[in-house]
């Protein structure tokens, strides 16, 4: 149990300390100087001990005073600010989150709707981001998720997903084509890298038995939402994570051609700043979160 005294003896106390005077703190406060003077004498004795020597009609601090009010005027000013955040915020239930553009499109964006007929108080803000650098302390993010080998550190971090690549592409580049069924028959068509992530393919290729010889035809893009776009344009075969585009396999757009797959070594985390007190928004958007990813359990790292 915390021992608090009075509030309005704290700020009794405080405005008679810093304008050194019982009648100028009865102003500021719209109160009586006997008023002042009450709350002062309970905080006294609350306290066991003189904050004021009282002297006709001037009041002094004393040494023990002067140390309490260093932490009564911080403790008001951080109750202040507080409270000031608090009234200036509209929707306090409101949850500022950043993820890697293909994360956020691909698998969040279908399943909003999902969230939002579980919470419809919750006001979910999106941006794209989170592929290389997360910067909590000079950003109103509240949440993040990070695609990397392994999570940032002075985060609270929860898995949400591994990466497991595998390849695909439209089901117009098999129209008119030899079947494809093995590694070999990959290296005959165009093969569309993703820029960050170009060995991918050459590991794939080598579980399935398959050296790249270095004149393969192929495409590189910048992010894995443009090279999963050439993909569904035909222009040759992807590689991608099942989870980010299980509506284009399951609406037939994406196909697998060959029954290969690539455990990437990387990971999807949600993060957010280590000792955070999670608001109702951020709790209830994070086991969502996992919930839906199926990793709601024994999944946190730090």
């Amino acid at each position: 149990m915390r021992r608090l005294p009075p509030l309005n003896a704290l700020r009794s106390f405080e405005a008679a300390a810093r304008l050194g005077s019982f009648n100028k703190a009865a102003e500021e406060l719209f109160v009586t100087p006997s008023a002042v003077s009450h709350q002062v004498k309970s905080l006294e004795e609350f306290m066991g001990l003189k904050l004021f020597h009282r002297e006709k009609r001037q009041v002094q601090i004393t040494v023990a005073g002067e140390k309490y009010l260093v932490a009564v005027q911080h403790a008001l000013d951080e109750l202040d600010g507080a409270t000031r955040r608090l009234m200036s915020a509209p929707n306090t239930s409101a949850v500022t989150f950043e993820a890697p553009p293909a994360f956020l499109n691909r698998w969040l964006m279908p399943r909003i709707k999902d969230f939002q007929t579980l919470y419809p108080d919750v006001e979910l803000r999106l941006s794209a981001g989170g592929v290389s650098y997360i910067d909590f302390d000079h950003s109103d993010l509240d949440m993040a998720v990070f695609f990397g080998d392994q999570p940032l550190e002075n985060v609270e971090s929860h898995l949400v997903h591994r990466s497991v690549v595998v390849p695909v592409c439209s089901p117009r580049l098999l129209e008119n084509e030899e079947p494809m069924t093995t590694a070999r028959d990959l290296t005959k068509q165009t093969l569309i890298h993703v820029t960050s992530r170009r060995n991918e393919w050459m590991r794939l290729l080598r579980q399935g038995g398959v050296s790249m010889a270095g004149h393969e035809k192929g495409l590189s893009f910048s992010s894995t939402q443009l090279a999963l776009g050439a993909a569904l344009e035909g222009l040759g075969i992807a590689l991608s994570d099942r989870e980010l585009i299980s509506r284009e396999l399951q609406y037939g757009q994406l196909v697998v051609p060959v029954d290969l797959e690539l455990i990437t070594g990387k990971a999807f985390y949600l993060i957010y700043p280590k000792g955070r007190q999670l608001t109702y928004g951020m709790r209830v958007f994070r086991d969502w979160l996992l919930d839906t990813m199926g990793l709601n359990g024994d999944n946190r790292t730090e």
